[in-house]
């Protein structure tokens, strides 16, 4: 399969439970949206980009589209190309296509989709090495031996980059730089601000397939975890905060409950909520300056013709 799998990565079901129980003891109580992700996440995930009222994944693919060329032209030529959190390959095959990749890193959490998808990969592309790595892509971890001598460059599509507060986002840039190195070229989507009422809608579909997604982590830490939560028994709702530039997504416990897992209860009151994932929107201004703290230089900026979305050229000089 050719998979390496990170030190950290064959950790991650302890961490799992670590930062579940972590988590779930604060107030307001928390869960990490990185454990989104197992396999039926990551599907359900693929789903929610198909949506009508979900503007990101589409918007993106229309600015990779139109401009690929010129976004492909600040990769370095036989590059090793790295996606952190790689999904499915769709925005990924968008850069190959101009063939300036000769190795392409898929790194996620997920190993089984991962590997479903590298497998595509290599059936559609066999002149490219692909190489991917299971890992928690918000750690450091590293690349495979195959890409030491080559030219790096990063993407990170999707506007992942607004589920890490801002600090969080700066320190994940600064690892993403350590790990690629200098010269390497990072490409970055970044979802932009809007009006409240596009983002809740996005965010909280009609169809509920948002809502599984955000459920589907309790059903994760009950059959991981040993948990007991009666999923009936939470609400999803998204709720745009202005003030932060962010739409939060929360889970609601309907009643007053006390779930138990790994040995502690957790008691809930009715309508109190568990925060499992923030959506931050930023201006380009407000991303530029984020990208120079963390010691990267802004190269080139893309958006669609609403300035609904933006993709990123950021350079380690």
């Amino acid at each position: 399969m050719n998979i390496h799998v990170s030190a950290r990565a064959e950790r991650d079901e302890p961490a799992f439970a670590r930062d579940t129980v972590r988590g779930l003891s604060q107030h307001p109580k928390t869960l990490s949206p990185k454990y989104f992700y197992d396999e039926t996440g990551s599907h359900l995930f693929e789903e929610i980009t198909r949506l009508p009222e979900y503007y990101p994944t589409r918007t993106e693919l229309g600015i990779l589209r139109e401009h690929g060329r010129g976004i492909a032209a600040t990769i370095p030529e036989n590059a090793a190309l790295v996606e952190f959190g790689a999904g499915a390959t769709t925005k990924a095959r968008l850069l190959i296509a101009h063939n300036r990749i000769s190795t392409y890193v898929p790194v996620d959490i997920s190993g089984a989709f991962l590997n479903r998808q590298a497998e595509a990969l290599r059936h559609d592309c066999p002149r490219l090495a692909v190489r991917p790595v299971v890992a928690d892509f918000t750690q450091p971890f590293r690349l495979p031996d195959e890409t030491t001598s080559l030219p790096k460059a990063g993407f990170f599509p999707g506007s992942t980059i607004g589920n890490f507060d801002p600090e969080e986002a700066c320190t994940f840039l600064r690892t993403a730089r350590d790990i690629l190195g200098p010269g390497a070229s990072f490409i970055v989507g970044v979802d932009l601000e809007k009006d409240g009422r596009t983002l809740k809608a996005a965010y909280d579909d009609e169809a509920g397939i948002t809502s599984k997604f955000n459920k589907n982590i309790l059903s994760r830490i009950n059959r991981e975890l040993n948990g007991d939560f009666n999923i009936s028994l939470f609400t999803h709702r998204a709720i745009y905060n202005r003030a932060s530039h962010r739409i939060e997504m929360h889970l609601v416990s309907d009643a007053a409950q006390t779930v138990h897992l790994l040995g502690h209860d957790f008691a809930f009151r009715a309508g109190e909520s568990i925060h499992t994932e923030s959506s931050y929107k930023y201006s380009i201004a407000r991303f530029q300056e984020l990208a120079r703290r963390a010691g990267w230089t802004p190269d080139k900026v893309w958006t669609d013709e609403r300035d609904m979305f933006s993709v990123h050229a950021l350079r380690a000089d």
